[in-house]
């Protein structure tokens, strides 16, 4: 049996969703496939825990930062966003402790007795120059990828050309040190949570700071630069941008896999679902990852030159997520009342001499394929900010993010050491916090083998694609072969909860297909 529609999308995660909207709005039949049960992908809202089963979670991403409000604005999508204020914490051993957020004169206060009057002035002037850039780049997340060089020359102020051409070519600590930092923490805690997040890199690794950009891109109203959390969790994103979808006529089929695309004639035509039927587009848009887009067309259906940048994207996930249901909130040995350190990033860092090297020495382990004995970890309980995700027994919800870990055990397995690892890890989280584990009524886990079978994301990379590549590097909107075309986040401008590449793609399709942006709010008088 057949069906025909102007665009099929496959997968319903976000960017997959955010295109859908966007096609719709613009008066074409659209119809979108996902092959779980559930929309979102590696956005949505779960109950993981079968010890308290109506305690909500952002089971995978699990924050709002970098998502282009214009790309709300222009699908029509309202989504409720809190901000995290204080919004990073870093608890030290020996009693101290950092909180950052909006009280300026509190941050000197404690900048001054744990670091320095140079390490405050330094944070000063990392923030306003990295508020600078992002203002500056912001439009040309909305639009088709340039070089670095020439995405300077349209979008970056002339001061600021060279500064950012270092930086997205450039390394994190390179970066962090034109500012002065005197605290090797300070530049840990900057590196590990915004150059390194859901990289396979570390220090001395050139991108870094790409990631970097990426993850300060926070232009959200009211954010001031910083990540907020997305009220009812990460699934409530996904949900906005399929009800807009649906509100202007587009169809999403859940529980339905895609088996192959079908190409007539080196054309993209439609796909062959997994329970026999086959359904007809003008184009097709992939929301999967690139490998799993080449998986389902065919590698010898893509141009020569796209198999090898896909080749060359390949880096296993190496984050690891731990979730947690909580019958309470924790007490740090450094701050035990409750100061708002809950709200936000809560940093478990090396307390040695020199983290740095520490955390050098950790990602050389995952790279021989062993576990790292201190980890970094990034801890969020958003039920502190999000009241609305606590079940009637008023569990928290907690997760660890933590980085890095391998995706493939040398000697060993992840069945076999995944217990043991994770008791490893809420060991060292009591150094911080005596007594955390009596609260722990239930965990989720998900080392990278389990985000690849879970989120059908391969290799477990949440970002499909590291972001050490940008720009026009990364994977293209249009495949190369005529009526297919990706709006994965492997596309421009990176990885993570964005929308961009969606939006991107969708107005790419547009223009393709002949059709206005837009065109159907003047046919229905919207």
């Amino acid at each position: 049996m057949s069906a025909s529609s102007d665009v099929l999308i496959v997968g319903a995660g976000h960017n997959g969703l955010v295109a859908a909207a966007m096609l719709a709005r613009s008066g074409l039949t659209v119809k979108v496939i996902e092959e779980r049960a559930r929309i979102g992908g590696a956005t949505k809202t779960e109950h993981p825990f079968p010890k308290a089963p109506r305690l909500g979670t952002s089971t995978a991403s699990y924050l709002l930062g970098v998502m282009p409000p214009e790309i709300m604005a222009r699908t029509g999508v309202e989504i409720e966003v809190v901000r995290r204020n204080p919004h990073y914490f870093l608890p030290l051993l020996d009693g101290r402790s950092l909180l950052l957020g909006t009280d300026q004169a509190a941050m000197r206060d404690q900048f001054l007795a744990m670091f320095s009057e140079e390490d405050w002035r330094a944070n000063g002037r990392l923030s306003k120059e990295i508020g600078e850039i992002r203002d500056d780049l912001a439009p040309s997340w909305l639009e088709e990828p340039m070089g670095v060089e020439g995405t300077a020359d349209r979008y970056i102020r002339g001061a600021l050309r060279e500064p950012f051409i270092n930086l997205v070519t450039g390394t994190v600590e390179d970066y962090l040190a034109r500012f002065g930092f005197q605290s090797e923490l300070l530049v840990a805690m900057y590196a590990v949570t915004d150059g390194f997040s859901g990289l396979s890199a570390s220090f001395g690794t050139p991108g870094t700071g790409m990631n970097f950009l990426v993850h300060n891109m926070c232009r959200l109203p009211g954010a001031d630069g910083t990540w907020m959390v997305a009220k009812g969790g990460m699934g409530a994103v996904a949900v906005a941008f399929a009800e807009a979808a649906k509100r202007h006529g587009a169809e999403i089929e859940a529980g339905t896999g895609v088996a192959r695309i079908i190409t007539t004639g080196g054309v993209a035509t439609g796909v062959a679902l997994a329970d026999g039927r086959e359904l007809h587009a003008r184009a097709v848009i992939v929301n999967a990852d690139p490998f799993r887009l080449r998986e389902m067309v065919g590698r010898a259906e893509l141009p020569a030159e796209l198999n090898t940048r896909i080749d060359g994207f390949k880096r296993t996930g190496t984050t690891m997520k731990i979730n947690m249901a909580l019958r309470g909130l924790p007490v740090f040995k450094c701050l035990p009342e409750d100061r708002g350190q809950f709200n936000g990033t809560m940093h478990l860092l090396p307390q040695g001499a020199h983290p740095i090297a520490e955390i050098k020495a950790g990602y050389d382990k995952v790279v021989r394929g062993e576990l790292a004995d201190c980890p970094t970890i990034e801890w969020y309980i958003h039920t502190r900010v999000d009241p609305s995700l606590r079940d009637p027994e008023g569990n928290h919800n907690g997760a660890f993010f933590i980085q890095w870990v391998p995706y493939e055990l040398t000697g060993t397995s992840w069945a076999a050491e995944e217990s043991r690892y994770v008791e490893h890890i809420f060991g060292i989280a009591e150094q911080f916090c005596p007594g955390l584990r009596d609260l722990v009524v239930d965990t989720h886990i998900l080392t990278p083998p389990k985000i690849e079978s879970e989120f059908g994301i391969r290799f477990g990379h949440i970002h499909h694609v590291d972001n050490t590549f940008g720009f026009d590097r990364r994977m293209p909107y249009s495949t190369g072969v005529a009526g297919l075309y990706s709006c994965s986040a492997g596309c421009h401008p990176a990885g993570s909860v964005i929308g961009a590449s969606g939006h991107n793609c969708a107005e790419r399709v547009m223009r393709d297909l002949g059709v206005a942006a837009g065109s159907s709010q003047a046919r229905r008088g919207l």
